[in-house]
This record gives structure tokens, sequence and C-alpha cells, in this order.
């Protein structure tokens, strides 16, 4: 195999103008027959969906493929999705690294996480906003598409894979739930590729996944959050404390945005060490993933799309703002009112 420290790795994406049919010819160029390869993710429908094309597309290419999440999933629907569609993929504390020769992350960028970082990445395939620390050999991130479930619906067309009913539903489901079913900013691409899935898809799975997102557990969420609301503005903050799965914000900061009277939507709350706080965006005087940039990033890790955002703070990072390690919504109101 060839050093990789001899290998040109890509610093900035692809030009718009690259076509997709020589974007899968150079991808196909990177995984060789001899390769052990890990697609690594932190694990949501458009991450699942996406890891699993990009493993059919080295299908019978690499000696063996293994999917790896960074995060533990909880969410019921991510479950019921793994189940339904029989995923294979594990935790990644299951990789066997000295066996691995080729590492691809897709729906995600080194810097978005701490375990995400530890690894020089062969293959980036993504559609956040593009991070400058970024590098790859094979590097395809366009900030324009609503899902990188998209991305990866056109490399399939492109090399000539029709996609099984499973594989069809994961990335109609992943552009399903990365758009909020085009609500939020998505290209012509993202309907053109979803309306090509469709055809494949099976719809009974579908629905099971989406019945899935509300169970007792997540009703006493929605119950507490009820109770924890403050409104200021066009701004409604929700603290929730300390919370057993963060992916609750993201259904709560979701929930919250669907008001009439609500332009921002954020949801905050602790997990481990590290204060989770969502944003959602329904107006476009703002871009969601910037601003949050702004007001948290000296913290931690923030970033994300004009409509949806996120901000992962270590507590250890905000011990003057918030002395007591559990109180944090004199911090973040303060934060919020200066918009």
């Amino acid at each position: 195999m060839p050093d990789k420290n001899l290998q040109i790795l890509m610093e900035n994406p692809f030009p718009k103008s690259t076509s997709v049919a020589d974007r899968i010819r150079l991808l196909m160029n990177v995984v060789g027959q001899n390769d052990v390869l890990a697609i690594i993710i932190n694990a949501d429908p458009d991450a699942m969906a996406s890891a699993m094309a990009l493993k059919r597309i080295f299908w019978r290419k690499a000696r063996k493929i293994n999917i790896y999440h960074t995060n533990i999933i909880k969410r019921d629907d991510n479950l019921a999705m793994i189940n339904l569609l029989k995923l294979d993929q594990r935790h990644i504390r299951k990789m066997n690294q000295e066996e691995v020769t080729k590492f691809a992350l897709v729906d995600s960028q080194p810097s978005h996480g701490e375990l995400l970082g530890k690894y020089e990445y062969d293959i980036i395939i993504d559609h956040h906003p593009f991070i400058e620390q970024s590098k790859a050999m094979f590097m395809d991130i366009k900030e324009e598409y609503g899902a990188t479930s998209t991305i990866l619906t056109e490399y399939l067309r492109a090399a000539g894979i029709k996609p099984s009913p499973r594989l069809a539903t994961a990335l109609f489901y992943g552009i399903k739930t990365d758009t909020d079913n085009f609500v939020r900013e998505s290209a012509l691409n993202d309907i053109n590729a979803f309306r090509y899935l469709y055809q494949f898809i099976n719809t009974n799975n579908i629905k099971k996944i989406e019945s899935s997102e509300i169970t007792r557990k997540t009703l006493e969420s929605y119950k507490k959050a009820m109770g924890s609301y403050i409104f200021f503005k066009d701004r409604v903050f929700i603290p929730m404390g300390v919370v057993d799965n963060p992916d609750t914000l993201v259904l709560i900061a979701d929930f919250f945005i669907k008001m009439a009277d609500v332009t921002w939507s954020v949801a905050a709350g602790i997990s481990g060490k590290k204060l989770i706080i969502i944003f959602r965006n329904a107006g476009f005087r703002y871009d969601a993933g910037k601003l949050v940039n702004r007001l948290f990033g000296e913290y931690g890790s923030a970033g994300g799309h004009k409509s949806a955002a996120r901000a992962e703070i270590p507590l250890a990072n905000i011990e003057k703002e918030v002395p007591d390690g559990v109180d944090f919504t004199p911090f973040i109101t303060a934060k919020l009112r200066s918009i």
C-alpha cells in the first residue's frame, strides 16, 4: 500500500464544476482490493444512510468494510431505522485500528467532534459548511445540499448502481429528515434524489420509523419542556437541565420552532461533562451556524447550517460563567439577548 504521507491531500473541496462522473472515478481510486476501510459517522439517519451507500459503492472493491459510530444511539426512531433496515454498524470502541488501512468520514468533518478528530481521513464527504482544517485524499463537501445522502445518491447513479429497497429507503429517509421535509435549506439536487429514490423505497418501513419518534419517554421530555420554556421577543429558550440523551434536545428544539410567532428555538441541557445547545432558525435574518459559532465558538465546538446548528461546550471551559456546573440558564439567555 502506498505511504499515505506521499499521497496528495486535498485542502479544499472539489469545485462545483467537477462532474459527478469525475468525482466517482477519483473516489474509486482511493480504495484498493487489499484495503480495510473504516467508515466513521456520528450516527443519525443521514449519516447512517450515507455510510451504507459508500459501503455499497466499494462492495467487491475493498477487502473489508465496516461502519463505526462515535455516539451512543438512543433515539427510538434511529433505533427503529437500524432494526427495520438491518443496518450493520458498531461502536467505534470495537474498531481494531491496527487492521484499518483507509478511513472515511461521511456527514461530518474531523473538527465536529473529539472522537472524529482522532483519525487521518482518506475520504471526507459532507454537506456541512467547509472547515479549513479538513483534509483528505478525496474531499467532497457540498454545503449547498440539504443532505449528504443526496451526494451519495448521485454517486450511485453515476456508478450505475441501482439501490436495493433497503438502501433506497435509508437514503430517502436521510434526505427527508435532514431537510425536514424540505422546510430547511435544500437544493434542487435534493429534490431530484428524493424523487429518484422513491421508486425503490419500502414506504411501510418509512412509516414505522417515523411513528417510533414519540414514546412514553419522549412525552416526559415534552412535559418537562412545557414547564421550563422562556420567551423573549421572537425567541424561545428551553433549558432542560441534565439529559440522558442529547438527541432529546433536538426533538424539543424542532417542536418549538413550529410555533407561529417563534423565529428562534434554542434547547439546552447537560449531557455527561458537556453543555449541549441546539439552535433552530425559522427566519432568514441570521445564519444559525455562524451565529452559534460567534456566541459559543470560544468555549467549544459550534457551527451548523443557516436553519440548524449545535454547540458542545465542556463544562470545564465555562466554570466562570456556570460556577455550579448546573444552572446554565443565565449564561445562555445573556447570549441570546445579545442577538
